[in-house]
């Protein structure tokens, strides 16, 4: 889970709807972890699993559902910045 967040929070701190945000690597770290307490954990020991869990994770349908929760944290930071 957390690659995928923090892929995910890479690309939309890119995008041009997220522009007026803070982009140090702060604030960034804030949104991944908030997005992270906000999203179910997926443990994995093997590189076959890590594997497996991210094609579960990396369907079009999974991926809105998580880039809703980052998007909530981009702009509870945003709002709440701690610097």
């Amino acid at each position: 889970m957390e690659e995928v967040v923090s892929t995910l929070v890479n690309v939309l701190m890119m995008s041009p709807d997220y522009q007026t945000f803070c982009n140090c690597q702060k604030c960034r770290n804030d949104i991944i972890a908030i997005s992270l307490n906000t999203l179910p954990s997926h443990y994995v020991t093997t590189e076959d699993g890590r594997k497996m869990v991210y094609e579960q994770l990396n369907t079009q349908e999974n991926r809105a559902w998580i880039n809703k929760r980052i998007i909530s944290a981009i702009h509870l930071v945003g709002k709440y910045p701690k610097h």
